[in-house]
């Protein structure tokens, strides 16, 4: 009786043993799941806001809308003039305006989640984007939160010069005039794009892959071993609104 009742003692035990170790190799899962997904989101966010500086070099060679019409480059057709639009576009150049005043201190921009992106490069202008207002404006159009602030190196540190409003590629040009009157400034995507394979030895070169590159298909793209990419992000508009002027506040 007594060697019965020890058997089912330690089957008990070895059934107990049994689950808890089911169960914390269950739990161990999912908390390598959940960490993993934790990092996917971070490199896929990191990647998205990188994509907002143009790529590599590109921020150097931005120039008015009349210069810049280079392969890679694609803008919003310029609808006629209208009184309505005008007036739209003047109302959100007045909105942002207000909602830019404390950031002309680059600090209070930092602190409220705007970030410079690579900091250690040496642009003309360098934006300082907020994921938070990124994500937001897959969604609707707030012309009081910018995806990103547009600053110049002044001393030791940043002077404001205007912002960055960003749109989902997928929108059509009806949809983006929603946002902003299409008559009144041209939003631009960088598009057709070849870059260096991921995790290649070749080093990039600037004359051949990217976007001051000259290949701009994918066939070219292929031939030269490079990785194309139809459109780099979404669409994207500058806003200098403490310039005089309606050319000069909505000119890239």
């Amino acid at each position: 009786m007594k060697i019965t009742s020890l058997r089912i003692l330690v089957t008990l035990c070895c059934f107990v043993m049994l689950a808890w170790s089911q169960l914390s190799f269950i739990e161990n899962a999912n908390r390598a799941q959940a960490a993993e997904s934790k990092v996917e989101d971070a490199a896929t966010a990191n990647r998205d806001m990188d994509h907002h500086e143009h790529s590599v070099g590109a921020i150097e060679s931005m120039t008015p809308h009349q210069q810049h019409t280079g392969p890679h480059m694609k803008w919003t057709a310029l609808r006629p003039a209208n009184a309505a639009d005008a007036q739209r576009a003047e109302q959100i150049v007045h909105t942002l305006r207000d909602a830019l005043a404390k950031y002309k201190d680059y600090r209070v921009a930092m602190e409220e989640g705007y970030a410079p992106l690579h900091p250690e490069r040496k642009p003309l202008h360098y934006h300082f984007a907020n994921k938070q207002h990124r994500k937001k404006a897959r969604f609707h159009f707030d012309p009081a939160e910018p995806t990103a602030l547009l600053y110049k190196k002044s001393g030791n540190g940043y002077e404001l010069e205007g912002a960055m409003y960003t749109a989902p590629k997928g929108l059509s040009e009806d949809q983006l005039n929603e946002r902003i009157p299409l008559s009144v400034a041209q939003w631009h995507a960088h598009v057709n794009l070849c870059f260096a394979p991921d995790g290649s030895r070749r080093r990039l070169n600037r004359r051949q892959f990217g976007f001051k590159g000259p290949i701009a298909t994918e066939s070219e793209c292929q031939v030269a071993g490079g990785r194309f990419v139809p459109q780099v992000a979404g669409w994207m508009i500058h806003v200098h609104p403490f310039k005089a002027t309606p050319a000069e506040i909505w000119t890239h």
